[in-house]
């Protein structure tokens, strides 16, 4: 791996960390403003919904242009969510605003890796982007979980107004989201870095009409390789569950282990460590010919995610959160890299991550309303979490009974 590979890791680091970061303060903010519960898959959904809004012409749009710029505008669009937040804006409209941006972001962070890199080491590229991913989400959460702890945030926020001027602070989620502007503006200047490479499988029109029909051929096309299918299908499923768990988990500890918002959030960091050590698990002994037989690995997942319900003691719930991570990272990252390795050879990198964005956000927006539905329903969060933990664990048995033995027969 040369240098220009590290800028971009740099780049994608310190954008996540602001990504995750964001969240934590953006939920804080709701309930500051004292909204009902439920509001906060709804925040999620607000986000995750202009993945699929903008599908079909996002992934043209990396395409269309060097991967660095793409990302350098896609952080612009995210700070100016920041901006909104801290203007007064309703939180949901302007958390959406950021998926705007991160919407535009994805097929360009993924994209280069194969423009940049040969598929020999693509297992080893996603292992590393998804280790700083999972670390940016780590660093995230205890970021965003400080900064709105009222011991820190207090005096915090006296140093900052009385010594910034023309920019009061008013309470800790206006701290914190403060502190991801920042970060934001430090990602973009790494962007401005990032190695140029040709521009590969540029879009044959502009015409959002062309770019729809495109992006449902495209759709279709990753649908029917059978190696494509299944990646999809996994991936798809994977971030979906990813999503609702880190909202699980919030609720969870709150119940389970009576943690203040501060801790659980740094709580879900846990599930990221374990993801880190998965990936790292995956990119030593899983080749990208032999990828699809980590599927079972996704089956034992969903069932672990059922222990968490006898659980009362933080150290067997970090322990158990690990394990669950760490399952997740061992089957998603051989997944990732099988996707964006037969994406790229069909019709391009942009435009396959934009597929794989709008599947894998649909599944998160479908998973999220399922979970505000139990919400609004007062389920309580064991019923929630035996729900969650079953759904996971027999769409992956559906998968791994139908695709189990494809990659025996289909091409890398």
């Amino acid at each position: 791996m040369n240098f220009g590979f590290y800028i971009i890791l740099a780049a994608q680091f310190l954008s996540a960390l602001a990504d995750n970061a964001l969240l934590f303060a953006a939920i804080a903010l709701l309930k500051e403003l004292q909204s009902p519960t439920w509001h906060t898959p709804v925040l999620q959904e607000a986000f995750v919904l202009s993945y699929i809004v903008l599908a079909p012409f996002v992934g043209a749009f990396a395409d269309s242009l060097p991967k660095g710029r793409v990302m350098f505008i896609s952080n612009g669009i995210k700070l100016t969510g920041c901006l909104a937040m801290l203007a007064g804006v309703n939180p949901l409209l302007a958390y959406g605003i950021a998926g705007f941006g991160a919407a535009a972001y994805s097929p360009a962070k993924y994209g280069i890796l194969t423009e940049y890199l040969p598929p020999s080491k693509l297992v080893i590229a996603n292992s590393w982007m998804e280790g700083l991913t999972v670390a940016a989400i780590i660093l995230g959460a205890v970021v965003g979980g400080l900064l709105v702890k009222p011991s820190i945030a207090i005096p915090m926020l006296e140093w900052w107004n009385s010594s910034v001027s023309g920019l009061h602070l008013n309470s800790a989620p206006e701290l914190a989201i403060s502190a991801v502007v920042l970060i934001y503006i430090l990602a973009a200047a790494f962007n401005l870095y990032i190695p140029r490479v040709p521009i590969d499988h540029k879009p044959l029109s502009r015409s959002p009409s062309f770019l729809l029909k495109d992006f449902i051929h495209c759709f279709k096309l990753l649908w029917k390789d059978p190696l494509g299918q299944v990646s999809l299908g996994v991936t798809t499923l994977f971030w979906g569950a990813g999503a609702t768990l880190r909202l699980i988990v919030l609720a969870w500890a709150a119940v389970a282990l009576n943690f203040e918002f501060d801790k659980a959030a740094q709580l879900t960091a846990w599930v990221a460590v374990g993801i880190a050590i998965g990936s790292v698990l995956a990119a030593k002994f899983v080749k990208l010919e032999h990828s699809v037989k980590v599927l079972p690995v996704g089956i034992a997942m969903g069932l672990a995610v059922l222990a968490m319900i006898p659980v009362s003691s933080p150290v067997v719930a970090t322990l158990l959160l690990i394990a669950i991570g760490a399952m997740g990272g061992f089957f998603v990252v051989p997944m990732n890299a099988l996707l964006q390795h037969r994406g790229h050879l069909l019709m391009g990198a942009g435009s396959s991550i934009a597929v794989q964005n709008f599947n894998e956000n649909l599944s998160i927006l479908a998973m999220l309303s399922l979970y505000a539905v139990m919400e609004k329903l007062e389920f309580s969060i064991y019923a929630i979490t035996l729900v969650f933990g079953l759904l996971l664990s027999s769409i992956m048995t559906l998968l791994y009974k139908k695709h189990g033995h494809d990659q025996d027969n289909g091409r890398i």
